[in-house]
């Protein structure tokens, strides 16, 4: 079940990204506005040769639907920052920057 979910969580934030509508993906995918609808919220799968469509239309590599390490929680993904800063330390001051830029 979670792999639905987050497939469709990918698909629709590519297709944001992407600046598509699910109307305009659907209509390229040729499916129905309400089936890219349930896709997106985890609550249908579709067949394989939609998955392919969906890649296609979006303009990505089929590995970007499986990267889901941005979903995890904030005490996992702190403790995978200080992980790799602790063992980059030479990149602690770009990190710095980079996130000061981004509060700020």
């Amino acid at each position: 079940m979670e792999l639905k979910k987050n497939i469709g969580k990918r698909i629709k934030e590519i297709r944001k990204k992407r600046g598509l509508s699910q109307e305009k993906l659907s209509e390229l995918v040729d499916i129905e506005q309400n089936t890219l609808s349930y896709i997106e919220t985890g609550n249908n799968f579709c067949t394989a040769e939609t998955l392919e469509k969906i890649i296609t239309a979006l303009g990505i590599e089929p590995k970007e639907l499986f990267d889901f390490g941005h979903y995890k929680d904030n005490d996992t993904l702190m403790a995978e920052i200080n992980w790799m800063l602790k063992n980059t330390p030479e990149k602690i001051p770009e990190v710095y920057k980079i996130v000061k830029a981004i509060i700020n």
